[in-house]
């Protein structure tokens, strides 16, 4: 009954890096995009700013209905072999961006082509952001369900 606890606890904080992820990899994007067009901390403009609290959530959707195939199989190989290194997840979360560039690259629609290199950069800046962040709220402790509880081991 307690590994049945502890799977789901740990499926819970997993849900929960997955959230945090996005929307870091959101906020990463939208910060990167307002720096685009102009806008600067030292002279911040009050839209541009009001308008981070509806857009870093709904881009956050996207990210994570994006990315969920790709960073599922990034996290079961995570959790299979305990990897627990901030690096693992920046590299995971860049190889998760490479691997949704080239899902656009072959459905190849014209509205939705990432053909700028500096696009696709920002793309895998953000799979990388993403990834530290699920490393930061979830990452730390991959594989800790499967340890054994010491004392009252079940047979």
């Amino acid at each position: 009954m307690r590994r049945i606890i502890a799977y789901l606890i740990r499926f819970a904080a997993i849900l929960v890096g997955y959230l945090v992820a996005s929307l870091a990899a959101s906020a990463f994007l939208n910060v990167l995009v307002l720096a685009h067009l102009g806008y600067t901390p030292a002279d911040p403009e009050p839209t541009a700013t009001a308008s981070l609290y509806f857009s870093v959530p709904f881009v956050a959707l996207f990210v994570g209905y994006f990315a969920f195939m790709p960073a599922a199989v990034v996290i079961l190989i995570a959790e299979v072999l305990g990897r627990r290194d901030w690096l693992f997840y920046a590299l995971g979360g860049a190889v998760i961006a490479i691997v949704f560039l080239g899902f656009v690259h072959n459905v190849g629609d014209a509205n939705f082509d990432i053909t700028e290199t500096n696009a696709r950069l920002a793309v895998i800046g953000a799979g990388m952001v993403g990834g530290i962040f699920y490393w930061l709220s979830a990452g730390r402790w991959a594989g800790s369900w499967r340890r054994a509880p010491l004392l009252d081991a079940e047979p």
